[in-house]
């Protein structure tokens, strides 16, 4: 089971979520998508927080209230950490996480090092209590939520794809017209040599003759 909470502490709502159990971590570490962000207390064993960032949101760029929120979250849900103030929080992409076969259930480590510590001085109910409230408990299927995640995203990507190649052809019409129009005009925009003689009426009727 993966329990999800809503966070409204910055003006655009946000999904954060978490395994029941550390066999659900498993999966969650697994099936992490791309834009997910890990929360763990640093040291301690704690519940693996993710941060579910929409779109157009960096990592590096978290809204403080947010990182304050699931930090609370993760401290709440570690039972030494819960007890103690002055914690760290570390986060971390999702798909920094790395997993080899003698880890522990429930122990990760990482590709790099990119990941960045918070320090929780102590635990504020009003935040976790706002969280709580936001909790609902779902079974998810974890392989066919992905493969749909990938089927929306293969999708999305043709259409930019297609939009970008009709933007690209209209272009190019355009160009196209614009260089037609001066071979055009450059053919019937002869100059006339001012110090040509000028023809009178008579001379032109000779001309003709």
């Amino acid at each position: 089971m993966v329990l999800f909470f809503s966070s409204t502490a910055a003006n655009q709502p946000v999904t954060i979520y978490m395994g029941k159990d550390k066999v659900e971590n498993e999966d969650l570490i697994k099936y992490a998508w791309p834009q997910d962000v890990w929360f763990h207390v640093d040291k301690l064993s704690s519940a693996h927080v993710y941060l579910r960032m929409p779109d157009g949101m960096n990592w590096e760029a978290i809204p403080q209230p947010i990182l304050v929120d699931c930090a609370q979250l993760v401290k709440a849900n570690s039972i030494e950490g819960n007890k103690k103030d002055n914690i760290t929080v570390i986060y971390t992409p999702a798909d920094n996480l790395k997993k080899q076969g003698d880890m522990a259930v429930g122990q990760v480590a990482f590709h790099n090092d990119k990941r960045v510590g918070l320090h929780v001085a102590k635990r504020e109910n009003p935040i976790v209590n706002r969280l709580n409230k936001t909790k609902v408990e779902k079974q998810v299927d974890h392989e066919q939520e992905r493969i749909e995640r990938v089927k929306k995203e293969n999708a999305e990507k043709r259409a930019q794809a297609a939009q970008r190649r009709k933007e690209e052809a209209e272009v190019a019409r355009q160009r196209a017209e614009e260089k037609a129009a001066r071979s055009y005009d450059a053919l019937f925009n002869v100059e006339e040599d001012e110090d040509a003689p000028r023809l009178t009426g008579k001379a032109i009727e000779e001309d003709f003759m």
